[in-house]
């Protein structure tokens, strides 16, 4: 237990501050596992295991969870981002940390703006029938494209903001061991899910496989997303 709780470098204090300790904690649950547990919700349960699928459409059980998580996600992140701008000047010291902090944040203003701005919805399942999605106009699809390349990218890029954040802080060697399992944990399901063809095309989830529909003329976007080409046509 000692060994456990002693800082990685043991040349250094671990001591950060009230601030910075709670900065910490609150970037780690935000995108430690709020943001990879809605992004696992958003990609592979869009179509549920005992939904009678496509009889059974538009599921919103990912919708609610990838919301709830990413939405929590940033109101976190914004606290923390609070606390290290309001703490003492001389705990914050420059690095490769407070870099990928700044792309990160600038990533998720580029997130929930494109959330706010991705159209309207349409189709069977809405009060019209045309929208945004139902008729994947230019504006859902570039939504789409920069909504999935810029969620991974952040996500690769918190990984690295973690790890440099805690050599900075000088964590206890436990936190080294607990992340990394946890990240290969995440890693497991993505590969399991991902194995089992549970990474659906969003459109086909919400409105079916019917050849006819305007979605269903083209290809998913995201890599490794299935659609289901037998009944679409392709």
């Amino acid at each position: 237990m000692e060994w456990l709780l002693a800082p990685i470098d043991a040349s250094r204090v671990h001591d950060v501050g009230w601030h910075l300790s709670w900065h910490a904690r609150l970037m780690v649950a935000a995108w430690g596992f709020l943001v990879p547990v809605g992004i696992l919700a958003a990609r592979y349960f869009k179509v549920l295991p005992r939904q009678n699928w496509p009889h059974d459409c538009d599921s919103q059980v990912w919708w609610v969870i990838h919301r709830v998580m990413q939405y929590s996600a940033v109101v976190l992140m914004l606290i923390a981002l609070w606390l290290i701008r309001t703490a003492p000047p001389f705990t914050i010291t420059a690095g490769p940390h407070v870099y990928f902090g700044w792309i990160i944040l600038a990533l998720t203003v580029v997130q929930v703006a494109g959330g706010i701005l991705r159209g309207s919805k349409g189709g069977p399942t809405d009060l019209d029938l045309r929208g945004d999605h139902f008729d994947m106009t230019g504006r859902r699809v570039v939504f789409e494209r920069v909504h999935k390349i810029a969620g991974y990218v952040a996500l690769g890029l918190s990984a690295a903001a973690i790890l440099s954040g805690m050599w900075q802080a000088n964590a206890p060697i436990w936190m080294w061991i607990v992340l990394p399992l946890w990240w290969c944990v995440l890693g497991v399901c993505f590969a399991v899910l991902q194995r089992r063809g549970m990474a659906i095309d969003t459109y086909q989830a919400i409105w079916g496989p019917n050849p006819n529909l305007p979605g269903n003329q083209r290809k998913p976007i995201g890599f490794g997303v299935r659609q289901s080409r037998s009944e679409a046509g392709e």
